[in-house]
């Protein structure tokens, strides 16, 4: 077999399909968010508008300023895995805080949310004797790998279908071991699950519940503790699982659950045993992070009316975007390499950086450019961009929507 030829053709294939992706070479600017220099072929200014720093925490002076002075304390590693060298003093505080904002007795990080997913599911299935995973067809791909990997035996619901879920759970023994395993924001769509349903029958059927909160929490209830604090169910759920890299503005994943079960977790997971713990900096920048939005609701209203304004005015001029009720607004394309092209003339043209998102992302014919308003864009940043997709939207003769009344 000639390697390099397969190599070479597979990539081709995915050029010809429109399913490429290219990086960016962007440069935050302190401080400036969501400004950014490209350091591409041509350096410009750009503004970034698909970030899932939802609230702008990764510029924030709190968490800057705690970051710097974990450094100047204690270093740059943190030494090893959790288990030799590298648990400190501030991967304790952090968990601690992780476990108050959910209401947990405990909680347990990871380096990431992918991590956290693939490891907490992997070896909550694999353990638990003849374990089924009843998983949402619409799951993260870490999740899917995470109970894949586990062996156990797992069956698909449709997306948030209650009728179809309980179905799968009533073929089963009420004395057989069961997981739910879902998110609450989905982040492609932006829709949000039913958790009290989810939940009600859990208990109906005996299963425990796995929720996946990464793009909600910081952003939503009253300390950001995500939909189902705002909801008021963080108490019936089992497992809480969240990240650090999204609205808390650094990196790094957990789970929130019993002091059993994430003990257990601790114990018995590859994923969590194996791999160097967070330097002591993002954790002090996460712990600070997280403790700010705990008291502060200024940066979720703010982020809010943001993305109310935003869609308000793709709605004005007719460009087609998923109603959800979510921060996340997909503008919908429909063709790779449309979805491509926008992409690259709003970077070359406007100053406007929105990553396509394209195949297997998203099925094929579902193509969009994902749109994520933050509390630190201007009002200016607003109306560049909505004049620059109603330009784009006329050249490229795309479908609109009927418009909303003037």
């Amino acid at each position: 077999m000639n390697y390099d030829a397969f190599f070479e053709q597979s990539l081709n294939d995915l050029k010809s399909e429109g399913n490429y992706r290219v990086f960016a070479d962007l440069e935050r600017h302190r401080g400036e968010f969501p400004k950014a220099t490209n350091r591409g072929d041509a350096e410009k200014e750009v503004t970034i508008w698909c970030s899932n720093d939802y609230l702008g925490m990764g510029q924030h002076p709190t968490v800057l300023n705690a970051m710097h002075d974990a450094i100047d304390r204690v270093g740059a590693g943190a030494g090893g895995t959790r288990n030799i060298s590298g648990t400190t003093h501030h991967h304790v505080l952090l968990e601690r805080e992780l476990a108050d904002l959910h209401g947990k007795e405990s909680a347990l990080l990871f380096t990431s949310g992918y991590v956290s997913n693939w490891a907490a599911l992997g070896t909550l299935a694999a353990k638990i004797p003849n374990c089924l995973v009843i998983s949402d067809s619409l799951n993260h791909a870490s999740m899917i790998e995470g109970i894949r990997h586990s062996k156990a035996e797992r069956k698909i619901w449709k997306h948030n279908d209650l009728a179809d879920l309980e179905r799968l759970l009533a073929e089963q023994p009420l004395d057989r071991p069961k997981l739910i395993a879902f998110e609450s924001v989905y982040s492609m769509d932006g829709d949000i699950a039913p958790i009290r349903e989810i939940c009600d029958l859990a208990d109906k059927y005996n299963a425990m519940t796995y929720l996946d909160e990464v793009h909600a929490v910081g952003m939503y209830g009253p300390r950001g503790g995500g939909i189902a604090e705002r909801e008021g169910l963080m108490d019936r759920l089992t497992v809480i699982e969240g990240t650090l890299g999204k609205a808390f503005g650094v990196m790094g994943g957990y789970i929130a659950a019993s002091r059993d079960l994430v003990d257990f977790v601790r114990s018995f997971a590859s994923g969590f045993i194996f791999t160097t713990a967070l330097p002591p900096a993002v954790a002090a920048g996460a712990c600070a992070a997280i403790k700010h939005l705990k008291t502060s609701s200024v940066e979720r209203e703010s982020q809010q009316a943001k993305v109310a304004k935003v869609r308000d005015r793709l709605e004005q001029i007719g460009i087609p975007h998923i109603d959800n009720p979510s921060h996340i607004i997909p503008v919908m394309v429909g063709d790779p390499v449309k979805c491509k092209f926008l992409s690259d003339v709003l970077m070359r043209d406007h100053g406007i950086y929105i990553q396509p998102i394209n195949y297997p992302t998203v099925p094929k014919g579902t193509e969009r450019l994902r749109i994520t308003p933050s509390p630190v864009h201007s009002d200016a940043d607003i109306d560049a961009l909505l004049s620059a997709l109603e330009d784009l939207w006329a050249q490229c003769q795309l479908q609109r929507m009927p418009m909303a009344a003037q």
